[in-house]
Order: structure tokens, then C-alpha cells, then sequence
């Protein structure tokens, strides 16, 4: 069974196949760390680690490369507006580089809690200069760049090829020009490769040059980054859709007149937004939510893995806390019918232990996740398996654990729930049932179950006697 995906380039699906057969080169556009990622952000990070778990389920080894912009990004990804960075710092009165390491680790802590595995190269944009100053270097002796105004800028009349990842036509950017925001520039799609003092007084970030003291723009950082770790030519490259028209396009437009190969990366997928009542979720419309906030309102962050797995990663998905306690819910049910399993005595067994029946369901289960991602048919086969009386308890454990390698919500660290002890009044009430229903008064043992179903109990007759379980 081969793994298919969507490649925005092509417009189509794909059937993959790396470039070195042993291990899939993977770069994802990582966190610009001038504050708290938001839900929408982070929705993102959880479709690239199922993309990251899927590829090493099927077997490959994954080098994957993330980069962390602690250098700053403009508000606008067209070289206009503030620096995230400075103003973040002008609010708070803290350094900018005290404000990337907080909001750096802030970061790996939701990733850490929404169980993402961690990048095998996690780089800063602030520890790679001398890369980005090497890569315009590159780019300025084959004629790609102009100076003006003190800042270097790529030229995109130079690069034909320029706008093919978001079908961008040339002669209508051209005769569509306006007033440009940044009169330095030739064409308006050209984008800064340096900026110098010109740009901001007293920038606070700023490195010696070829060009005079300054900074990179925004674009440059991850390709220097990709092709330092990950070489000239690689498998992928990911993040959001709001990244084809500008950042990514840019990107492909530097890297390959740099380097002269194409393609410089083989499939580019995207992942779609997460909505909220009023549209795209962002940090600029004042209070945004937070992987913290949802735990502070009692949200386990395996409930918000769980509501992202309800989507296709290419579908946007709407957020309401209904919808996320519809997640929760069907997470709760989910572990309480591993527990049951496990009290039953389930125990993992090899995969080559298991019968057909089983195997189809594994089998089901790639069909879905290789067919780009299908994460919602997914689940569907954890319910399926979960209500298959034709599974034995040890089967449907296996075949569990062996699907979470992708699905990532710990099913493995379920426990058989703790025994809790009730209160001598609740014991009174199971053994009066008891007594009770021996003597055939099902009326009074129908009330006693209600009383202990108000206070969280439920039982269960059976052969050996009335079981009870907390279900609060």
C-alpha cells in the first residue's frame, strides 16, 4: 500500500517517494516567537506531526528540520509594518532576546503537552546569520539582487519562474502595480534580502555585513536553514496555506536561483486554518486562545489533538467549545474502553500474532492515514475496532497501540482506573441491593441503582456478584 499526498505544486495527489530511499528530508516553517501560540497556530504543528509519524509508520526514517524565527517578522509578510519582535518589546519593557527564549520554550511546552515529537533540528534564525549573509552572496553573483535605499533586495524579473507555487501571473503583477509601501523597490513582488539601519532606527537585532549593520528578511532565514541541514534538493516542505502566495513563493524564488536546481523541494503541503466564530484565528485581534487557557478551563490537551484528528488537514475546521467538548467526550469514552479492556486482562501481542480479522482492521487503518492523511476515516476504525465483537480484548489492545503510533493521544499510557474507596453508607446501599434482589424486590433494587448513579457509581450484576466503577 503506497503513501499518496497532496502536493500543493502539482494540485493533485502524488504517490510519494523520497529522494534517498532510507530517510525522508522534512522542513516545517516553525514558531515566530514573539508571543503565545494560538490554537490556529498550533493546529498546524499537530498536521505536521501526524504528516512526521505517518511517514515513520510507514517505515522512514525522517530528518526533520524546523526553524524558529527569534530574529523578528514583520507584521506584513511584504516587507511592510512593524517588527513583531520590537513591538512585543516596546510593550513589556523586556529585551527581545528575553522575550524569544520565553516564548521559545513556551512553545516546546505545547508541543510537549499536545505529545508532537520534537524535530530532530530545531534552529534559530539568530544562531544562522553567517548561512543567510553566504546565501545572498550566492544570489548576488548570479545576478539576482539590487541595492536600494541601503537594503538588498531579489529581484523577481530575474527568476522567471517566480509565483509557480500559487499560479501567480507575472504580466498582471506587473500592469497591477500601485503606489508601492516601499519605494525602493523595482517591481512591487520584490522582496528585501538585508535590510540596513533604513529600515527601523535603533533596530535592536543587528550583525555586521558585506552590505552595512543589519538584519535578514523574514523569507531568507529557511532557506538558508533547510539547505544547511537538509542540503540543496529535498522531499518536503510544510506549513499553513497562508504561506503559498508570499512566504513559500519566495522561498522557492531565492533557493533555486541561488542554487540553479529545480525543484528545490519535491512536495510542498499545506495545512488549512483554524476558524473561530469570526474567521481565521490571530493573535492581532486582541485575545486569542491558548493551549493554556483551554487546560485552565479543564481541557486535557489530548482533547484538542483529538478535535484537530476530526478534520482533514487540507479542510478548515471551525472551533467552538461545544465542538471541543463533543472531542473530549468521545476522548473520555475512548479511554475508559481501554480500561475496560485492560481490566479484562488485554495484554499486547506481536502483530504477526494477529488473525485476519484483525489484520484487516490494520490494514483499514493504512488505507486511511496513506491516502493523505485521512485522519476523521482514521478514527472512524478506532471505533470500528473498539466495537468488533470478533476481536479478542488482547487484539484490540494491539491493534490500538499499533495505530497511536500515528494518532499520538498516549493510548498507551491508559491505566486500569484506580480503585477508589467509597463511604460506608454507599456499601451499605450495594449490599441492601443485594439482599434486596435475592428477596425479588426489583423495585427498591431499581431505586438503589438510582440513588448510586446520583452519586457517581454504577453497577453491575454479575455471576460472582454486583461490581461497581466510579463514573465521575
Amino acid at each position: 500500500m503506497s503513501l499518496t499526498l497532496y502536493n500543493t505544486m502539482k494540485k493533485s495527489l502524488e504517490e510519494f517517494t523520497p529522494i534517498d530511499p532510507e530517510e525522508v528530508k522534512l522542513y516545517a516553517c516553525g514558531p515566530t516567537v514573539y508571543n503565545y501560540a494560538h490554537i490556529g497556530n498550533l493546529r498546524t504543528y499537530v498536521f505536521e506531526d501526524i504528516l512526521r509519524r505517518v511517514l515513520e509508520y510507514d517505515g522512514y526514517k525522517v530528518n526533520h528540520v524546523m526553524n524558529v524565527t527569534d530574529v523578528g517578522h514583520l507584521v506584513g509578510d511584504g516587507d511592510d509594518g512593524e517588527d513583531k519582535m520590537v513591538k512585543t518589546s516596546k510593550e513589556t519593557g523586556r529585551s527581545v532576546y528575553d522575550i524569544a527564549e520565553f516564548y521559545t520554550k513556551a512553545f516546546f511546552d505545547d508541543t510537549k503537552d499536545l505529545n508532537i515529537e520534537v524535530p530532530t533540528v530545531a534552529c534559530k534564525a539568530t544562531e544562522h546569520i553567517g548561512e543567510m549573509i553566504a546565501l545572498i552572496r550566492r544570489l548576488e553573483e548570479n545576478g539576482h539582487t539590487y541595492i536600494s535605499g541601503g537594503n538588498v533586495y531579489f529581484s523577481i524579473d530575474t527568476f522567471p519562474a517566480y509565483g509557480k507555487l500559487a499560479r501567480l501571473d507575472l504580466s498582471e503583477l506587473k500592469s497591477g502595480a500601485r503606489i508601492e509601501v516601499d519605494t525602493n523597490k523595482r517591481n512591487p513582488k520584490d522582496f528585501v534580502l538585508w535590510f540596513t539601519n533604513s529600515k527601523f532606527d535603533k533596530q535592536a537585532m543587528t550583525w555586521d555585513s558585506p552590505w552595512g549593520v543589519g538584519y535578514p528578511g523574514w523569507h531568507l532565514e529557511c532557506s538558508a536553514m533547510s539547505m544547511k541541514y537538509l542540503g540543496e534538493q529535498f522531499d518536503i516542505h510544510c506549513g499553513g496555506t497562508d504561506h503559498i502566495p508570499v512566504h513559500h513563493t519566495n522561498e522557492i524564488a531565492q533557493s533555486e536561483a541561488a542554487t540553479g536546481k529545480s525543484p528545490w523541494v519535491n512536495f510542498w503541503i499545506h495545512g488549512e486554518f483554524l476558524l473561530d466564530e469570526t474567521g481565521k484565528m490571530s493573535k492581532s485581534k486582541g485575545e486569542f486562545l491558548t493551549l493554556s487557557l483551554l487546560k485552565k478551563k479543564g481541557y486535557d490537551p489530548m482533547d484538542f489533538r483529538y478535535f484537530c484528528l476530526g478534520g482533514h488537514y487540507r479542510s478548515q475546521l471551525q472551533f467552538s467549545f461545544e465542538s471541543l467538548d463533543s472531542a473530549k467526550t468521545a476522548r473520555n469514552n475512548l479511554v475508559t474502553r481501554v480500561q475496560k479492556l485492560l481490566e479484562e486482562g488485554a495484554s499486547q501481542l506481536e502483530l504477526s500474532a494477529l488473525s485476519a480479522p484483525a489484520q484487516k482492521c490494520i490494514e483499514e487503518f493504512k488505507g486511511a492515514v496513506f491516502r493523505d492523511l485521512n485522519m476523521p476515516r482514521a478514527l472512524s476504525v478506532v471505533w470500528a475496532v473498539l466495537k468488533d465483537n470478533d476481536l479478542t480484548p488482547s487484539e484490540k489492545i494491539t491493534i490500538l497501540y499499533d495505530i497511536d503510533k500515528v494518532l499520538g493521544l498516549r493510548i498507551d499510557g491508559v491505566v486500569v482506573a484506580e480503585v477508589q474507596e467509597l463511604s460506608a453508607d454507599l456499601l451499605a446501599l450495594i449490599q441492601e441491593r443485594e439482599i434486596v434482589r435475592k428477596n425479588k424486590n426489583f423495585i427498591r433494587a431499581d431505586e438503589i441503582r438510582d440513588i448510586l448513579l446520583e452519586h457517581g457509581i454504577e453497577i453491575k450484576d454479575t455471576a460472582s456478584g454486583t461490581k461497581w466503577k466510579s463514573i465521575v
